[in-house]
């Protein structure tokens, strides 16, 4: 076998329907796209939705809630996950680059620490935001809270 005789597998490709052609081809007349009406012209497009006339889907269904366009999106990082990473590293200070290395958050995310687990050692911990009981828990081992 070379380049000269490579050839599709049998049946894979089928030639496609001549439409438009005359009476005579049996694809002729209106060429499947039925009588009159936008469906039968060319360049017509279906809206995304069109259910045939039928009242469309996001339209039956009623409206609901809505989206806050301050919202701020934290990752949340735990003062468990905080010890791992210190004892794992062996660092004093953890901060949002040190979590972007150890693959905990992406490099945009806001970092907003939170108080489940335990904490046996001083560190200075660097991120967005801070909840109530972490930065206690942080400062009640000698550590340090800093807001970036």
């Amino acid at each position: 076998m070379d380049l000269s005789n490579l050839q599709p597998a049998k049946g894979s490709v089928k030639k496609s329907k001549r439409l438009g052609r005359g009476q005579g081809s049996g694809k002729g007349g209106t060429s499947t796209r039925g009588h009159k009406g936008a469906q039968q012209r060319s360049g017509y497009k279906r809206k995304i939705g069109f259910e045939g006339g039928q009242m469309p889907l996001q339209r039956r269904l009623p409206k609901y809630g809505f989206s806050n366009i301050n919202r701020v999106e934290y990752k949340a990082i735990n003062v468990s996950t905080l010890q791992n990473l210190a004892d794992k590293l062996n660092v004093e200070k953890i901060d949002v680059p040190t979590l972007v290395a150890a693959g905990l958050v992406s490099k945009n995310a806001l970092v907003k620490i939170l108080a489940k687990g335990e904490l046996s050692r001083k560190i200075e911990v660097h991120a967005h935001a801070f909840s109530r009981k972490a930065a206690e828990i942080i400062e009640a081992n000698q550590g340090t809270v800093v807001k970036i």
